[in-house]
C-alpha cells in the first residue's frame, strides 16, 4: 500500500527503520504541524467566544421573557432578544465544525502504519515539501500472511471450489512451494480467494493462496514455485505452459510454474 500525505507541508520527523516490520497505528512520519496547531487553538478560541455570546444571548432572552410577562417591555424587544439567541446558538454549532475540522487537519500531520507490515526505503527525507495526495512517501507491504495468485482453467473450478469448500478433507501438502534456493517452504497453503469471473479472453481463472510467515522468510515480489498435490491416481500427461504477465507487471503463473508473491 502507498502512503501519502493528506496534506502539505515539510517533512519534521520520521520515526521507523527502513526495511523493518511496522505495526497498525505506529507512527512513521510527521508534517510541520505548526500551522495545523494554531488553527487549532484559534478554532478552540473561536469556540469559546461563541458559548459566551451564546450565554449572554440566553440570559438576555430569559430577561425579556419575565419582562414580557409583566408587560415592561416591547414584543419587539423580546421578539429580536429571541433571534439574536438562535444566531448565537448556530454560531457556536458554526465554531464547533471549525474546530473538528481543525482536529482532523491537525491528525494528518502525523502519517501512522495502515496495518501490520513491513516498510520499504522512504521516498522522502527530513526538510522534503510534500504535496496533498500527491508526493509518495512510502509503501508497506502485508508480510504475514503472504498471498499468491495463479490461474486454472475454467474446468477445473469446480473442483477448486469445492476444495475450498471442503477444507477439513484438504491433505496437509495439497499446496506447496519452493524457494528460489530450491527448497521447499515449511509451511503449507490454502485457497483463501477464487476470483469472480473467468477470463473470456483465456478461459481462465485466478485463484489466490495463503501462506503463513510467521518467520517473515517470504518477501513481496519473491520468486517461487507452487506445487499442487495431484489427487489423481491414474498416470497424468504435463504438458507446461507460459506465463502470463499482468498489465501491472505482476505475474500470474499455473500450478508448477514460477510466481511472485503479491
Amino acid at each position: 500500500m502507498d502512503l501519502h500525505a493528506q496534506l502539505t507541508g515539510y517533512v519534521t520527523a520520521i520515526y521507523f527503520t527502513e526495511g523493518s516490520h511496522v505495526h497498525k497505528g505506529q507512527k512513521l512520519y510527521e508534517i510541520d504541524e505548526r500551522l495545523f496547531k494554531a488553527a487549532y487553538d484559534q478554532s478552540a478560541a473561536n469556540v469559546k467566544v461563541a458559548e459566551g455570546n451564546q450565554q449572554q444571548a440566553q440570559q438576555d432572552a430569559d430577561r425579556y421573557q419575565y419582562l414580557i410577562q409583566h408587560n415592561a417591555v416591547a414584543r419587539q424587544t423580546l421578539d429580536h432578544a429571541m433571534i439574536a439567541l438562535q444566531n448565537a446558538k448556530n454560531e457556536k454549532a458554526a465554531a464547533e465544525q471549525a474546530l473538528k475540522t481543525a482536529a482532523t487537519n491537525l491528525g494528518y500531520s502525523v502519517i501512522t502504519a495502515p496495518f501490520d507490515g513491513t516498510i520499504g526505503f522512504s521516498q522522502v527525507k527530513l526538510g522534503n515539501l510534500v504535496t496533498a495526495s500527491t508526493t509518495l512517501l512510502n509503501t508497506v507491504s502485508s508480510d504475514n500472511p503472504m498471498a499468491v495468485d495463479f490461474l486454472i482453467n475454467e474446468a477445473q473450478l469446480n473442483h477448486y471450489e469445492q476444495l475450498q469448500k471442503e477444507k477439513q478433507h484438504q491433505l496437509d501438502s495439497l499446496f506447496t512451494i519452493v524457494l528460489p534456493d530450491h527448497s521447499i517452504y515449511s509451511h503449507t497453503g490454502k485457497i483463501s480467494v477464487i476470483d469472480r469471473a473467468v477470463d473470456p479472453q483465456t478461459g481462465t481463472i485466478r485463484v489466490r493462496l495463503e501462506f503463513n510467515n510467521p518467520k517473515l522468510d517470504l518477501r513481496a515480489g519473491m520468486s517461487c514455485v507452487v506445487r499442487v498435490h495431484n489427487l489423481e491416481q491414474t498416470p497424468q500427461i504435463v504438458i507446461p505452459r507460459p506465463r502470463r504477465r499482468r498489465t501491472d507487471g505482476r505475474i500470474f503463473c499455473l500450478p508448477g510454474q514460477r510466481f511472485r508473491f503479491t
